[in-house]
């Protein structure tokens, strides 16, 4: 007597789909936008006297590029930004700095802003700009 052994075609087909399943979650996650870690934070005063002297202070980081530089933008009454100054370029892993010394010249607000740019090399004439921070409000009186 002959015996027949089933194929098995249940058990193959779900082993397939398994197989095709983990195949297809592992390049969606390969494909996946990954992420640079860093942060830029901005520190002034919130008022000011007119004729006076004050400091805006910043520093940053960002793990996708070689080199790092940080600017600081200002602006007044809603005009366009304009840089303030920029501080010396650093390698990655380290935090890029920038400190200006403004004087008040009128009443207002002035708004200021904190930029990182990311370089491939300390001489790089072509930065991008990747991470910018909040504006920060000083109340000139």
């Amino acid at each position: 007597m002959t015996r027949t052994k089933k194929s098995g075609m249940k058990t193959r087909g779900g082993r397939v789909a398994v197989i095709g399943a983990l195949g297809l979650a592992s390049v969606a996650l390969a494909a996946g936008p990954a992420f640079a870690k860093g942060g830029v934070d901005i520190t002034a005063p919130p008022t000011a006297q007119v004729g006076k002297t004050f400091t805006v202070a910043a520093h940053g980081d960002d793990d996708a590029a070689g080199y790092l530089r940080l600017c600081l933008e200002g602006r007044s009454g809603g005009q366009a930004w304009h840089r303030v100054t920029c501080g010396a370029v650093a390698p990655t892993g380290t935090e890029a700095q920038a400190t200006a010394q403004v004087k008040a010249a009128q009443r207002g607000a002035l708004e200021y802003r904190a930029i990182v740019y990311g370089l491939t090399s300390p001489t790089d004439r072509n930065p991008v700009r990747e991470r910018t921070s909040a504006p920060v409000t000083v109340n000139v009186r």
